[in-house]
């Protein structure tokens, strides 16, 4: 008897971010390699890219909010430390009104450019799961999307072997398993296990072998994050491999990954509505 399928979203985050990250995304997404994005709504290239993202069917297409907290000064500068804000809401000294504007603001950024409310949300850094943030991002999603609430990314491993293994457990560390109770308690979906960790170091073939690891790993409701991109931009430390990333996704045959058990790529959103 043949094993189940299993369903994996691949999730490519940064939309927005530049006109080579909206196009890397688009057509990965007309080729069936990926099946969501994450939009960072306050960033250059968001609007011409919505426009082109609104053309994917969104019954097999999820497009979410990239929640963004570290925009650069200004376009083309370097993205600020995260320290800053760790220390802010760690602390919970952070200007929470002005962090609750900042929230509502991209959500409303995301409905008016998308004409629709996002899928899901995530955050640009994991920023999503911080201490106030998450709370403040919670209760914002309760209260406006009740009825069909977004889901929202889980930083919960799903790889725990290889060089990156320390990154990955210092990400989920920093409020994964709270923002998960918590979104629990409220009634939002989550995704299972986070998969796409890495330092964005290597050559092609190490990017590749990491991709081959994290779908033998994957399990249904698991979500690949990546961060493709057809070139380099000023102020981008990771623009090189945002190009690999890219390449071997444009590679990527499902058929052939993933060891036993077929997988199939779907929107978090579909397997989620299977589950019920």
């Amino acid at each position: 008897m043949s094993e189940p399928p299993r369903y994996l979203c691949i999730c490519a985050d940064d939309f927005g971010m530049s006109a080579g990250i909206n196009s890397a995304v688009l057509d990965l997404a007309e080729q069936g390699k990926i099946s969501a994005t994450g939009g960072m709504v306050r960033r250059e290239a968001w609007l011409a890219g919505a426009r082109m993202l609104r053309r994917l069917d969104p019954a097999q297409f999820d497009a979410g909010l990239h929640l963004d907290l570290t925009r650069p000064a200004r376009a083309g500068a370097p993205e600020p430390g995260l320290g800053g804000l760790l220390a802010r809401t760690y602390t919970r000294t952070v200007f929470a009104p002005g962090l609750q504007a900042d929230i509502r603001d991209q959500l409303t950024r995301f409905e008016d450019a998308m004409g629709r409310a996002p899928v899901f949300v995530d955050g640009h850094r994991h920023v999503h799961q911080f201490p106030v943030v998450r709370e403040l991002l919670v209760e914002e999603i309760v209260r406006r999307y009740a009825d069909a609430p977004p889901w929202i990314r889980s930083t919960a491993p799903g790889w725990r072997h290889g060089p990156d293994r320390l990154k990955v457990r210092v990400i989920h560390s920093l409020g994964g398993s709270r923002l998960n109770a918590l979104a629990a308690k409220r009634g939002i979906p989550t995704s299972s296990r986070l998969l796409g960790v890495y330092d964005f170091s290597g050559d092609m073939e190490q990017h590749e072998q990491r991709l081959s690891d994290w779908l033998s790993a994957c399990r249904t409701g698991d979500v690949l994050m990546c961060h493709p991109s057809t070139g380099i931009v000023s102020g981008d430390p990771h623009g090189s491999a945002r190009q690999r990333e890219y390449t071997a996704l444009l590679g990527l045959q499902l058929a052939a990954a993933g060891g036993s058990g077929r997988i199939e790529l779907a929107p978090l959103s579909q397997t989620l509505r299977q589950a019920r």
